[in-house]
């Protein structure tokens, strides 16, 4: 089934789909005997590609066999129970012992999918807690949602930032797993909490945002009745209004006097998920051995907790905004054209 121009939707249906789609319509039986005919792996593409069909439309029956058009033609969906039917398959095809291997590899992928969920959530949603991320994480997210709510995603976010992310997804590197799953958890249980508080997102950032365009004179008049009024807010909006990849726009002197203050180590883990513009503007500050030590350790690095990388890419931050409050640089918002002074 893998050759021929069969579409599902508006997009080229693969070989293994149309394996699917055309082993769900014939029924357990049927099937079971085709599954005999496969070895291990064949059945396990398939299979797991099954498991992920939920419905199939007339259109997309007919283009894989065209004698079931009359059963399917016109608006009906086809309903169909591919769990089931799968489970029943294997178990009636493959020894006990095999058929319960590949059944639990197959559940094993299904239930561990980063982001499997989001196709549970509403899109709106999704974009509302996503947008309050930074540019990179947002990303890393968007390059592991199932491809067509990414697409949905990236339709509803901002003119403005359309280009940037999907210049970020095409750049991103190869992410350890256990800070996607990290970043999965997180993402999840903001939206938990949005839904809980009546989706309710809170005024910090569109704050941070207006703070981010205006002068430094008006920014310092703002921060000053907000630390008058609540410290704790104004310490927030002060962390949000800076963040590590926004270091990169800092001029080299002041690059290597942030420098100094930040350990080796913390400098590295820090570097972990940084974009290669910032890694270059942070090794291009270092010393040729402290660099090159520095790459080597990133390379034989294992994976890392997300709440480790920012960590000690708060501390970096954390670094310059001491030198600002000791007067040796300024620091300007998020979003200023002059980082450095």
């Amino acid at each position: 089934m893998a050759g021929g121009d069969a579409q599902k939707g508006d997009k080229p249906m693969t070989g293994p789909m149309k394996a699917a789609i055309f082993l769900l319509s014939l029924g357990e039986g049927r099937a079971a005997e085709v599954f005999k005919k496969l070895n291990d792996a064949e059945i396990r593409l398939v299979a797991t590609t099954m498991t992920q069909i939920r419905e199939i439309l007339p259109e997309d029956l007919a283009a894989v066999a065209n004698e079931f058009i009359e059963l399917f033609e016109g608006d009906t969906k086809l309903m169909v129970e591919s769990g089931d039917f799968l489970r029943n398959v294997i178990k009636n095809t493959l020894p006990s012992d095999r058929a319960e291997e590949i059944l639990k590899e197959i559940e094993a992928l299904q239930r561990d999918k980063p982001f499997g969920w989001s196709r549970d959530v509403n899109v709106s949603s999704l974009s509302t807690a996503l947008l309050l991320e930074h540019p990179q994480t947002i990303a890393m997210i968007m390059a592991h949602l199932p491809p067509d709510i990414a697409a949905d995603v990236l339709i509803s976010f901002p003119e403005d930032m359309k280009g940037d992310v999907a210049l970020r997804v095409a750049r991103i590197g190869q992410i350890p797993e256990e800070i996607v799953r990290d970043v999965d958890g997180a993402l999840k249980d903001e939206l938990k909490n949005m839904v809980s508080s009546g989706g309710k997102v809170g005024g910090l950032q569109v704050l941070v945002d207006i703070i981010g365009g205006v002068d430094k004179a008006t920014e310092d008049t703002v921060m000053e009745m907000i630390e008058e009024e609540d410290m704790e807010m104004a310490m927030n909006v002060r962390d949000m209004m800076f963040v590590f990849e926004d270091l990169v726009g800092v001029d080299d002197r002041g690059m290597r006097e942030v420098l100094k203050r930040v350990e080796g180590a913390q400098l590295t883990v820090a570097l972990k998920t940084a974009s290669e513009d910032m890694k270059n503007k942070i090794l291009g500050n270092l010393s040729s051995r402290a660099a090159e030590m520095i790459l080597e350790d990133l390379e034989v690095m294992g994976p890392v907790k997300l709440s480790e990388v920012e960590g000690a890419q708060q501390a970096v931050v954390q670094a310059a905004k001491d030198l600002e409050a000791e007067g040796t640089i300024t620091l300007a918002g998020k979003g200023k054209d002059d980082i450095l002074v």
